[in-house]
């Protein structure tokens, strides 16, 4: 008798309920509501932070510049203004740097560092229009000396 009934237990778990797979769905969705926003904020916060990584990477790079090519004078240029194509053309950088956040190669002529008597004055990133990309963005003192230097 008590074979019988083990039997008859043992046929009948064979798989999961309708409302066990439905729980688990249920569980799966409230997972991914919590989870896919936190995950894209936290690429977007890298992709900002990469922005001011290379912005800060020109910067360090026109201070070799302005201590390797202008004696380091900033006053002297007229414009007070080094572009990546300065940097570039001395090998102060490789050609061919990309915006991070959306892999767009940056203008030589509109990337530039910007002095005012001497002291940085603010971190223009410009992509070509052409590229369909955000033309452009600006960096001020503190958001380039508050990211950390390369080392």
């Amino acid at each position: 008798m008590m074979k019988s009934v083990l039997k008859r237990f043992k046929k009948e778990e064979k798989g999961f309920t309708l409302i066990e797979l439905l729980a688990v769905i249920v569980i799966l969705g409230i997972i991914a509501a919590i989870a896919v926003p936190m995950i894209s904020g936290i690429i977007n916060k890298s992709r900002k932070d990469a922005d001011v990584a290379t912005a800060r990477q020109i910067y360090d790079a026109t201070r070799l510049y302005i201590t390797g090519e202008l004696q380091g004078d900033v006053t002297r240029e007229t414009d007070n203004t080094i572009t990546l194509s300065d940097l570039t053309g001395k090998s102060y950088l490789n050609s061919g740097i990309t915006l991070p956040s959306t892999k767009v190669v940056l203008d030589g002529n509109n990337t530039k560092v910007i002095f005012s008597n001497g002291v940085l004055s603010e971190v223009w990133l410009s992509t070509s229009s052409a590229a369909g990309a955000e033309p452009s963005k600006k960096y001020t003192p503190e958001e380039i000396q508050k990211s950390e230097s390369t080392k």
